[in-house]
């Protein structure tokens, strides 16, 4: 894909989580109706509608690419790029009221993602990055933190059982003990708080692809990482890790120190 391209892509990518992300706007604070899935995550009638409409723009405007979002699966295109969606992610936040869902949206070629947007419709903050072209926060420059030292640093995480769950424990409270501050601003907007240098490190010991999509462009152009917790970068894996690359291989030491 060309500069060209890849700019249209990009300016695609932000109109549509613009037009899905008023549709969850409409739902936001209302009370609204709340199922579970088999895993028991909730789900609403907005996640629905907001892919069903993000899913409606790309098949209208890259018809030949492929779609693989959260609540419809997957759906194969003509050439090896794929749109990577999740209509709301931190559903849990969403239902209660709670500002921090995210609207995520990836273009990948088949390796990587090459386009990220990171839309967060009730605080109107959109963090957006596709390869070569930098990061941006609601239109401006964005970097990752110059925090050097784990003892200065800013730790992220979403659910705390979640370590104990997936072996994680061990590594989760020894950068506990590691950092200055640790808070549970998570999900989404955990990662595009180190991309945008508000923290330091976000933690994450499972994810789906959607979960991912934006993220691996999106920090590696502010000057951050994005890998999985053996250290690979990509959005591929089963968990994640985000960091403002000075603290990358402190992280990973500790990280590989303390499997459960």
């Amino acid at each position: 894909m060309d500069t060209t391209q890849l700019r249209a892509s990009l300016e695609f990518a932000l109109e549509a989580v613009w037009q899905a992300g008023r549709i969850t706007l409409g739902y936001f604070q209302t009370g609204i109706a709340v199922e579970r899935k088999g895993d028991h995550s909730p789900v609403t009638v907005a996640d629905r509608k907001a892919e069903q409409k993000l899913r409606e723009l790309i098949q209208r405007y890259w018809p030949e690419h492929g779609i693989w979002g959260e609540e419809f699966g997957q759906q194969s295109g003509q050439t090896a790029y794929t749109w990577i969606i999740d209509p709301i992610d931190g559903t849990k936040s969403f239902v209660q009221g709670v500002p921090l869902y995210g609207m995520l949206v990836a273009l990948s070629d088949g390796q990587r993602p090459i386009v990220g947007v990171a839309h967060f419709p009730a605080l109107s903050e959109t963090i957006y990055a596709a390869q070569g072209f930098g990061c941006y926060w609601n239109g401006r420059r964005c970097h990752v933190s110059e925090v050097r030292e784990l003892k200065d640093a800013v730790l992220l995480a979403s659910e705390i059982d979640a370590f104990a769950q997936h072996g994680r424990q061990r590594a989760w409270d020894a950068l506990i003990q590691a950092t200055y501050i640790q808070r549970t601003w998570g999900d989404a907007y955990g990662h595009a708080l180190v991309a945008t240098g508000r923290a330091e490190i976000m933690l994450d010991p499972v994810m789906k692809v959607w979960d991912n999509g934006p993220f691996q462009v999106i920090l590696e152009e502010a000057g951050g990482t994005f890998t999985d917790w053996d250290g690979k970068p990509t959005i591929y894996s089963a968990n994640a890790i985000a960091t403002n690359s000075w603290l990358f291989e402190p992280v990973m030491q500790i990280v590989r120190g303390c499997s459960d």
